[in-house]
């Protein structure tokens, strides 16, 4: 489940005050809890440093936390629940932080009591719109700056209406907490973020920045995306996750690729290789994703005479998404791709740059690389003619997206004409990502009602065929004006 709480500090006088003043709720009591929790991690705190935890409480289980998002005063995390003894972790719980543990192992590294008070909020309809926790919490082990401390917590829940959660916070402000914190209990109960930095960060660019920290912060990018969607996939909860953990290792190939003349040729090219063997086992499971997704959405839309062949051939694609998937966690639980791991987190924090007179500034290099990979898309534009094949136009999007992640990387050291290229850039391999996810499409159907014994699939894959024409022509007759505005942005850029 997903979960969304504000977190408030307090110190032992704090009472709780009447949050019936700040919405039309009413507040119940519940019974104290008594919690037991016991926390694991790496010996050097993986976990914590990625902001993950995995905690076994005794009467509930085992609770893995994944990475937070959001903004504001509300954390949001992924918080997944296991049944299991506390003498050893579920499997598939440990399975979900194998890209931040990689070769290490875990060990108990805090444990903690916790006195519970808790208040159910509920609107004037008998609804549940928030939970408010005051935990009164004793460090039992553990490496902590303080051996006990109080946290105020508010949760959402599915039926929170806008605006209640920040009501509640702006209450328990005024009665005397402090503000909003994004330290989880495990990160106190081990000494507070200084315990655990983060293990890749990203870098605040700027026109004064040099080319090692414009590449370290490109490729620390590029595993953050990784490391951070691995457990999705392997939750195969959100066909987000291959998605996004393949454009990160596309990215990092490109980066790598756009920044070759100024790195060390044979490091740079080991590292392609191996997130190229990656790239085409997440791209596997994305183009199965893909296929299915579209032709899943154009067989809702068939006559009712065509339903049934249609849904043959929905179950041929989720029967080929299900065996591309397993084959991709294979490689995901492979010594292969936890070392890959390890090797792109040491060259966040060591690219291989080639050593000249001294430290030499982003700009004065990305602006020739961002001109050379815009340069390389123009020819290929300009030597297809008015009516390029299909084949030819994939080319040009691949070259669109070199060209689109060049731009991105130096858009922070280059300023807002490189952005706008790189807006630009996006817009044509938006619409010719189109034009080829259309022609594979209409590829696939008509092959596979070509093997068909059953005349109901073979029909109702030639009609979605020529729904995925349609969809390429008009994807087609888009990309002469997605061209011609990048174009002008290069223009304005100075890149002609």
């Amino acid at each position: 489940m997903e979960e969304k709480e504000a977190k408030l500090s307090a110190d032992e006088e704090f009472q709780l005050p009447d949050l019936t003043e700040a919405w039309d709720v009413t507040a119940t009591p519940q019974a104290d809890e008594h919690l037991s929790t016991v926390y694991l991690d790496s010996g050097d705190l993986r976990l914590a440093r990625w902001g993950v935890s995995i905690r076994y409480r005794y009467g509930e289980g085992w609770t893995v936390k994944l990475p937070s998002d959001g903004s504001g005063s509300a954390l949001v995390r992924d918080e997944l629940v296991f049944d299991g003894s506390p003498d050893e972790p579920p499997p598939r719980a440990v399975d979900l932080l194998t890209p931040y543990l990689r070769h290490e192992q875990l060990h108990e590294q805090a444990r903690l009591e916790t006195l519970r008070h808790v208040l159910l909020l509920r609107d004037p309809q008998g609804q549940l719109v928030a939970t408010v926790v005051d935990d009164d919490v004793s460090v039992l082990q553990g490496h902590p700056a303080e051996r006990r401390f109080r946290e105020i917590e508010v949760e959402a829940t599915p039926e929170t209406p806008p605006g209640l959660l920040d009501a509640m916070v702006a209450r328990l402000l005024d009665a005397g907490t402090q503000p909003p914190a994004r330290t989880p209990k495990y990160l106190r109960a081990i000494g507070g973020p200084e315990a655990a930095p983060a293990e890749v960060t990203e870098a605040e660019l700027s026109p004064s920045s040099s080319f090692r920290e414009a590449a370290a912060n490109a490729i620390s990018q590029g595993v953050i995306r990784l490391i951070r969607h691995d457990p999705v996939i392997r939750l195969d909860s959100d066909p987000e996750g291959v998605h996004q953990a393949r454009v990160a290792t596309r990215r990092l190939r490109a980066d790598l690729r756009t920044f070759r003349s100024e790195l060390d040729p044979q490091w740079t090219q080991a590292l392609r290789d191996e997130l190229g063997w990656l790239g085409q086992e997440l791209g596997t499971a994305r183009d199965a994703d893909v296929l299915l997704a579209r032709i899943a959405g154009h067989a809702e839309t068939v006559p009712e005479a065509s339903a049934e062949g249609a849904q043959e051939v929905v179950a041929a694609l989720e029967e080929r998404r299900m065996a591309a998937h397993a084959r991709l966690l294979e490689q995901l639980r492979s010594d292969h791709y936890l070392v890959l791991l390890d090797r792109m987190i040491d060259a966040a924090h060591n690219p291989a740059v080639r050593e000249g007179e001294g430290p030499r500034r982003a700009a004065k290099v990305l602006r020739p690389l961002v001109r050379k990979a815009w340069r390389a898309l123009d020819r290929k534009v300009n030597s297809v003619g008015e009516s390029p094949s299909d084949d030819e136009l994939h080319v040009i999007r691949i070259m669109a997206k070199r060209c689109r992640y060049a731009a991105e990387v130096a858009a922070p050291v280059l300023g807002k004409k490189t952005r706008k290229l790189a807006a630009r850039s996006a817009d044509l391999q938006d619409v010719l990502g189109e034009l080829h996810d259309a022609v594979v499409a209409e590829t696939w159907l008509r092959g596979w009602a070509g093997g068909r014994s059953s005349a109901t699939g073979a029909f109702a894959a030639g009609e979605l065929a020529a729904r995925e024409q349609d969809a390429g022509s008009r994807a087609r007759a888009r990309w002469p004006r997605a061209w011609a505005r990048l174009k002008a942005s290069a223009d304005r850029a100075g890149l002609g």
